[in-house]
C-alpha cells in the first residue's frame, strides 16, 4: 500500500512538473484577404522577411511567445533577437509591435487590416481569423 501511495505521489509531482503548453494559432484581421497560411510564410512576417503584413508580438519571456518561435520559425528568444537586431541595425525593418497578452494581441490584430499575431487557440473569438495553428 506503502509503494502505491510514494508511486501515485511520485505521478502527480511528475505531471505537475511538466509545463502546460497551450496551443498557439496565427490569427489576422477577419477582413484579410489571407485564410490560411503556411509555417514558413507566418515566419517571414515574424522574423522581418516580408512586411505584407504587421507582426504583433507578446512580450519577451512568455511561453506563448517562446513556444511560438520555437515551432513556427526553429529558432529561440535569443535567435530571434539576433536577427531582428541586425534588421534593424541595418534599417531594413522594424521591430514588431510588442503588447502585453493574448487580448491585447486580439484587440491589436482586429483594429489593423494588415495585422497578423499569434495567441492561445482558448482566446479565439470573431474579432480574429485563424490562419495557423502551431500545434
Amino acid at each position: 500500500m506503502k509503494q502505491l501511495i510514494k508511486a501515485s505521489i511520485g505521478a502527480a509531482v511528475l505531471a505537475l512538473s511538466l509545463p502546460a503548453m497551450a496551443e498557439i494559432v496565427v490569427v489576422v484581421n477577419p477582413k484579410a484577404a489571407e485564410s490560411s497560411l503556411t509555417k514558413d510564410q507566418v515566419a517571414q512576417f515574424f522574423l522581418g522577411k516580408s512586411t505584407a503584413m504587421t507582426p504583433v508580438d507578446q512580450p519577451d519571456g512568455t511561453p506563448a511567445r517562446a513556444e511560438f518561435y520555437k515551432k513556427v520559425t526553429d529558432k529561440d528568444a535569443s535567435q530571434v533577437k539576433a536577427v531582428w537586431s541586425k534588421l534593424v541595425f541595418t534599417g531594413k525593418a522594424t521591430m514588431p509591435k510588442e503588447v502585453g497578452d493574448s487580448a491585447a494581441v486580439k484587440k491589436a490584430v482586429a483594429a489593423d487590416p494588415k495585422g497578423i499575431g499569434y495567441i492561445e487557440k482558448s482566446a479565439v473569438d470573431a474579432s480574429v481569423k485563424v490562419v495557423y495553428s502551431a500545434s
